[in-house]
């Protein structure tokens, strides 16, 4: 019988978990597997076997759905801002300073989460979309070259223009792609994505599509408010568990 690894075996159940986050709420596949990998490893390597499932997830979440052409003609700001962004940060993602920054962002996360929660709901006027969509990439785009993550301020943003359940999935995977790709662009440049990430690469992408699977299967048999909801709760979690695994490492490494 073949000898199982115990670090491929590890990398599977992280991203069958983090797969299955992602198809049932439309992120969180680099937020929960990169917070669960750089307990055993630094960020800019966990970030390095996650990019590749991460585009390809994304990919495919682009084209399940029919609003692929609008979502492109509303979101292209937010997209461009975004790459910007991650472009003038570039470095940041493996520096020091990317723990103090999860910190930050699991916080914004809870604080975004329990403020829509209670019913407190924002709205931005389509004739301010676009300039307030480059601003907002670009906000995000600094955060996630120092987190890995880009779900802060951009999917609050993408609420605020009215957005919901299959259209806010798919708008997802379009600005996740879009936003992956630059990343994947500063780690190869810094070294990080090479040949010994190949096969944990591999087993990441395999897991991540059958996690994506059985969470989308759940989310097709939600209402929109119970998607909402559950949405909202799931991303609290996320906040919660990135923030205290960076302040953990910090006092406890």
């Amino acid at each position: 019988m073949p000898h199982l690894d115990p670090f491929l075996l590890t990398i599977a159940a992280i991203f069958m978990l983090a797969g299955f986050v992602k198809g049932v709420i439309g992120l969180g596949l680099p937020t929960v597997s990169v917070s669960l990998l750089a307990v055993a490893m630094p960020p800019g390597q966990a970030l390095a076997i996650v990019i590749v499932p991460a585009i390809v997830t994304n990919i495919w979440q682009t084209f399940v759905g029919p609003y692929l052409r609008d979502i492109v003609r509303r979101l292209w700001p937010l997209m461009v801002g975004t790459a910007i962004g991650i472009w003038l940060n570039a470095g940041a993602l493996t520096g020091g300073s990317a723990r103090y920054a999860s910190i930050v962002l699991g916080v914004l996360l809870v604080i975004y989460a329990v403020t829509a929660l209670s019913k407190v709901s924002f709205s931005i006027a389509p004739g301010n979309e676009k300039w307030i969509g480059g601003l907002v990439g670009l906000v995000t785009g600094v955060i996630s070259a120092s987190s890995g993550v880009q779900v802060i301020p951009s999917v609050p943003f993408m609420q605020a223009i009215g957005m919901e359940k299959d259209e806010l999935v798919q708008a997802l995977g379009v600005f996740f792609t879009v936003a992956t790709l630059a990343l994947g662009f500063t780690l190869t440049r810094a070294g990080l994505v090479n040949s010994a990430t190949a096969l944990p690469g591999a087993v990441a992408m395999a897991s991540s599509f059958a996690g994506v699977f059985l969470g989308q299967a759940v989310r097709s048999r939600m209402d929109a408010e119970r998607f909402r909801r559950w949405f909202l709760i799931a991303m609290i979690f996320l906040g919660l568990y990135l923030a205290g695994t960076a302040i953990t490492k910090i006092y406890f490494a």
